[in-house]
């Protein structure tokens, strides 16, 4: 199993040592990395999981909806033309976490919740060392976040300061004791309906958040990608393969030209994200729109494709059994911390995922009672004739697709081992300020290309504006990938860019 933090893939290497299976050890991890990961991912956060059952693929969206007193016009008419980034509860849609953990052990899980949950409990009560990135993260919260999230400020201070969550562990005690309504109508959701009178009501709490959906197929790269359709951006991930697909790519993943091909399919596939993205949006129609495109592909130049109207926090892990079964999931608070609001009785910093939704009236995706917003999360599966091949995913707000696009091509056109593929450096198209404004900054994206790159300046004849960032950065995402090896044995590698990350076999 592969993580971005080493104490949690410890506690999914636990679970697996326990008796556990792929899923088990996913919701393991997952509630670990939630305690000591609070500035990637958390219980305030949203699901989505994919989970190859040894026969097939089956889809989980554990996204949250807006409260049922979310009204679009009350925005605009305060003078809103976006959804809020921070510091406002409107932002704040009804976590999927927990409901996610909830459906994936009621289907697949072994081990009796308790066992599973039992190492997130226990870093919660007994503490942890906060983790380069933690810390980072947290000496970045303004005067308004630092009171609302002051139980983390105050202790992760510095690498290695000890942290404990007590309030996160009672969270953690009331799902083993009670289930959802432990933690829906416990301390959480009376303290979440405290701080959002009028936006969330008691029945939005009582209304499960997970929802078992067919997944999004596509064959390319010689492989069925799997992923979550909309309101998940996975789409991307697939259309740009079955760009790419087309293509007769070089032999070599890390010559110029290459790159610049796989940059083109990103844009064409996404550069319209903003208007066609939406909770009822056909998956399948969207990937026909993209490889319809195809003709479209500029071989030599940047082409200038963006949306008409003129980084993220994350957190992805991967687990599998020999056999079959295995698990690609993503959970996130959206940007950093979040909305850096928090319940106030337990401490859980609330996710801002509502910054998905528009505000132009009419609008598919406009805000409203209930809905779910547009999402960057997107997790990857891969399968041959059925069987199961890998599983993929990443960090990295509107770049996931595009990292993912290039993981796959290393991965499965390439044939690369997953450490090799983790280990190359990477691009990434992005926006000016949040790492949710790709295609929706007025000027187009900007072409982040990573230190260790050979090609940065090749590309920028090419007409790509070029923006030159220091070697395994976060920027471009923490990627982590279980591969199926030639002997049917499993390969993995966790990505280095998250600095405390680890995958470890049994």
């Amino acid at each position: 199993m592969a993580s971005a933090d080493q104490l949690a893939s410890r506690a999914g290497s636990l679970t697996f040592e326990r008796g556990g299976n792929a899923v088990d050890a996913a919701i393991a991890t997952n509630a670990a990395i939630a305690v000591t990961g609070p500035h990637l991912c958390g219980m305030g956060g949203d699901l989505f999981a994919l989970v190859h059952t040894g026969d097939e693929v089956v889809a989980l969206n554990a996204s949250g909806r807006a409260g049922s007193g979310a009204d679009a016009a009350v925005l605009r008419d305060t003078g809103h033309d976006t959804m809020p980034f921070r510091h406002d509860v409107r932002s704040v849609t009804m976590p999927g976490c927990v409901d996610g953990w909830l459906a994936l052990h009621q289907r697949f899980g072994s081990l009796e919740l308790d066992e599973v949950l039992a190492p997130a409990i226990d870093l919660a009560e007994h503490g942890f060392p906060a983790s380069p990135l933690l810390a980072g993260a947290s000496a970045h919260l303004d005067g308004a976040g630092r009171d609302q999230l002051g139980e983390l400020a105050h202790q992760a201070t510095a690498v290695g300061a000890p942290v404990r969550l007590p309030g996160v562990a009672r969270a953690l005690r009331s799902i083993v004791a009670r289930g959802r309504s432990g933690f829906y109508e416990g301390e959480f959701g009376e303290g979440l309906l405290g701080i959002a009178a009028g936006y969330f009501s008691s029945e939005d709490l009582r209304t499960a958040q997970a929802e078992w959906v067919a997944p999004l197929t596509a064959s390319c790269f010689g492989v069925e990608l799997h992923t979550i359709g909309p309101n998940s951006q996975g789409y991307l991930t697939l259309g740009g393969a079955l760009l790419a697909d087309r293509l007769d790519l070089p032999g070599d993943p890390d010559i110029a030209h290459s790159v610049h091909l796989l940059v083109e399919c990103a844009k064409l596939a996404g550069f319209d994200r903003p208007d066609v993205l939406h909770e009822h949006a056909d998956g399948r129609a969207l990937l026909r729109t993209i490889d319809a495109r195809h003709h479209l592909l500029d071989m030599e130049r940047s082409s200038d494709y963006r949306t008409p109207h003129g980084a993220g926090d994350t957190t992805y892990l991967c687990t599998a059994e020999a056999g079959g079964l295995a698990v690609s999931l993503i959970q996130s608070n959206a940007s950093g911390f979040g909305s850096w609001l928090a319940e106030p009785n337990t401490g859980i910093n609330l996710h801002n995922r509502g910054l998905g939704f528009s505000l132009v009236a009419g609008h598919p995706a406009e805000f409203g009672p209930g809905r779910r917003p547009p999402h960057t999360l997107s997790p990857a599966l891969a399968t041959r004739a059925g069987e199961f091949v890998s599983v993929l995913g990443t960090m990295g707000g509107d770049a996931q697709p595009q990292i993912l696009l290039q993981l796959a091509a290393r991965l499965f056109h390439h044939g690369h081992s997953p450490a090799r593929a983790i280990n190359a450096p990477r691009w990434a198209l992005s926006g000016p300020v949040t790492g949710f404004d790709t295609w929706t900054s007025g000027d187009g994206p900007v072409l982040d290309v990573e230190g260790h790159a050979p090609w940065g300046a090749a590309l920028g004849e090419r007409g790509h504006r070029v923006n030159d960032v220091a070697a395994f950065d976060s920027t471009f995402g923490h990627a982590h990938a279980i591969v199926v090896a030639d002997d049917g044995t499993l390969a993995g590698a966790a990505d280095p860019r998250t600095r405390v990350g680890a995958v470890i076999a049994r």
